[in-house]
């Protein structure tokens, strides 16, 4: 149930099938070749992004002095507004937009900026995985957030594959839905991580 929960969390966050109009205009001019090298890069670097803040946040936090508990509560205040963000089908603060990708979209390698940072993965999602290893009590937690990585990594890759059928099937009309349901789902965890941090607080006090 764990496992179905992060997965769900991070899906709902990184959010690959409403990104795909970001990466059909940020692809545009790129060859079949390019696209199918740009989708294996963004789908590697989103389990980097993930695993390296599973692995290695908590020790980043350490060496700033921030404890979970402000993670807590500062992670899902920005969850909550992501979420309200998404909830109006709008790109949220952490996201690049695709009018923003100007000089961006011209740099070698479109698939790690902006396509993966900050469009897939932004600090919403760095915070919600940092959070959740915290949370894993063993080795084998650890292993079911690596491996949640892997299945959203999967999700990136097989959303920006079928891109073009799914954006003529679904329409901008489908994908906002989609959004919204997502948006949804995020603001319930964002007020579970903000109880949790304020109840730290309080039983610690």
């Amino acid at each position: 149930m764990e496992f179905a929960k992060i997965c769900i969390t991070l899906a709902a966050l990184i959010n690959p099938f409403g990104a795909i109009p970001a990466y059909m205009s940020l692809t545009e001019d790129q060859s079949d070749v390019g696209r199918r090298q740009t989708i294996r890069t963004a789908s590697l670097a989103t389990f980097l992004v993930i695993a390296v803040s599973a692995l290695g946040g908590e020790f980043l936090l350490a060496g700033f002095g921030i404890t979970i508990p402000s993670l807590q509560v500062g992670g899902g205040v920005l969850l909550f507004l992501v979420a309200v963000s998404m909830f109006n089908a709008q790109p949220t603060a952490g996201r690049a937009t695709v009018e923003d990708r100007g000089e961006e979209s011209l740099r070698a390698n479109i698939a790690v900026v902006p396509l993966t940072i900050p469009l897939l993965t932004g600090p919403g999602t760095v915070s919600t995985v940092i959070i959740y290893a915290n949370q894993a009590s063993s080795i084998s937690g650890t292993l079911n957030l690596l491996a949640a990585g892997l299945l959203i990594a999967a999700s990136v890759w097989l959303a920006f594959s079928l891109a073009a059928p799914i954006s003529r099937l679904a329409g901008r009309t489908g994908l906002n839905i989609m959004t919204r349901l997502m948006g949804l789902v995020l603001a319930a965890l964002a007020v579970e991580f903000i109880v949790a941090g304020v109840r730290t607080y309080v039983s610690g006090t």
